[in-house]
């Protein structure tokens, strides 16, 4: 979370044929009660780490937001989505007039193979833009967070109906958010504790007129959780608003991964990260448990692939994604600081292989493998 301006992606004009967020905001629903499923058990977004049916990502479809890095951008997708194949199935969604050279790119994948599916959208950051899968037992709904290109800030009048294409594409059920926000702003212990940041979800970009207590209540009905713990993040300084998932983690209920600043970092996110680090010393997951804290040092940017030439670089590790059986987290050519997030990660999460990839043409977009991957989560047995 080096990024000193707000240029986490290239910023575009807002697009003709996108909705205003005045209309947006609008159109919400007032939500009072929890999605429920048909036997009336409550749809809960259940932790990351839960059995996978597959993952969804996106191919980058537009040069006017990677220039010169669409065709770079997109060999890391290819590869990202070959890794995780290794694992589980792969789909990615793709613009009908790109999805042969989708196809073609992403190859047949390994052991679980990669599906292209012919669904328009904008960009890549599917995290943001899919649907975020809840469920009880016998139950699978997809709620659609109503996506605005991080308020208003790139061109996204595909991504912002992507969600319900592809929940209609599964016959998923649609459960749509009464708030406006993105996948990446949501992290949770699947026993009812979500993480998120002030910054990205109370905010006139995204949920004009609404108090934090508002935004809490419709986290919670649509995304059936129980306590939220809330940090501050930073916003104006990223396109996200500072996202939770290139900030903290869960590894297990009441077990967090926070994001320690490399050397070199901006002084600003030291401050979220001191600020961060001391809420979430003194919180208490919905069960009561005080949490225990592992810490992920960044690299130092002078030692990574890239150097300290591209601001908008996200030389975070703890944006990383878990698959069934693996965790996938970028490398960036320090060998110290590479080697060491390996050796944490191996440990916190010992069931599981941890597969170094090399995304720099992603990160030098301002995201990382969760960014650009979704989980459908495998449903639980009826009882």
């Amino acid at each position: 979370m080096d990024t000193p301006t707000t240029s986490r992606r290239r910023l575009l004009q807002f697009g003709a044929a996108a909705l205003p967020l005045a209309a947006l905001g609008s159109a919400l629903p007032a939500v009072a009660h929890a999605a429920t499923s048909p036997s009336g058990a409550t749809l809960r977004m259940p932790a990351e780490t839960d059995r996978h049916v597959r993952t969804f990502m996106a191919w980058p479809a537009l040069s006017s937001v990677w220039s010169t890095q669409l065709a770079g951008v997109r060999r890391d997708i290819a590869r990202v989505a070959d890794a995780i194949s290794r694992y589980e199935p792969v789909v990615v969604l793709a613009r009908p007039g790109q999805a042969a050279d989708a196809r073609y790119y992403c190859g047949a994948g390994a052991y679980y193979g990669i599906q292209v599916l012919d669904i328009p959208n904008d960009d890549l950051w599917i995290r943001d833009f899919g649907p975020t899968f809840v469920v009880a037992p016998g139950a699978l709904a997809g709620v659609d967070t109503n996506f605005n290109g991080w308020g208003n800030k790139q061109t996204h009048a595909n991504d912002a109906v992507a969600a319900a294409s592809l929940l209609a594409q599964y016959g998923v059920p649609r459960v749509q958010a009464g708030l406006v926000g993105e996948g990446g702003s949501l992290e949770t212990d699947g026993q009812g504790t979500l993480l998120a940041t002030v910054s990205s979800l109370v905010n006139a970009n995204r949920n004009p007129g609404m108090s934090q207590d508002q935004v809490e209540q419709a986290m919670k009905s649509a995304l059936g959780i129980d306590k939220v713990i809330w940090v501050p993040g930073l916003a104006g300084q990223d396109i996200t608003d500072c996202h939770i998932d290139c900030l903290a983690r869960f590894v297990a209920p009441g077990h967090v991964m926070l994001d320690q600043p490399g050397p070199r970092t901006d002084p600003k996110w030291v401050a979220v990260y001191n600020e961060t680090k001391k809420i979430l010393q003194g919180a208490t997951d919905a069960q009561g448990r005080p949490l225990t804290i592992t810490e992920l040092p960044g690299p130092d940017r002078k030692q990574t692939r890239v150097g300290t030439g591209n601001s908008a670089f996200l030389s975070s590790y703890t944006n990383y994604y878990t698959a069934n059986g693996a965790v996938f987290v970028p490398q960036f050519g320090d060998p110290v600081a590479d080697g060491t997030a390996y050796a944490i990660l191996q440990g916190a999460y010992p069931g599981r292989n941890v597969i170094q990839l090399d995304i720099d043409n992603i990160a030098g977009g301002g995201g990382g493998i969760h960014c650009a991957t979704q989980s459908q989560p495998v449903v639980p047995p009826a009882v």
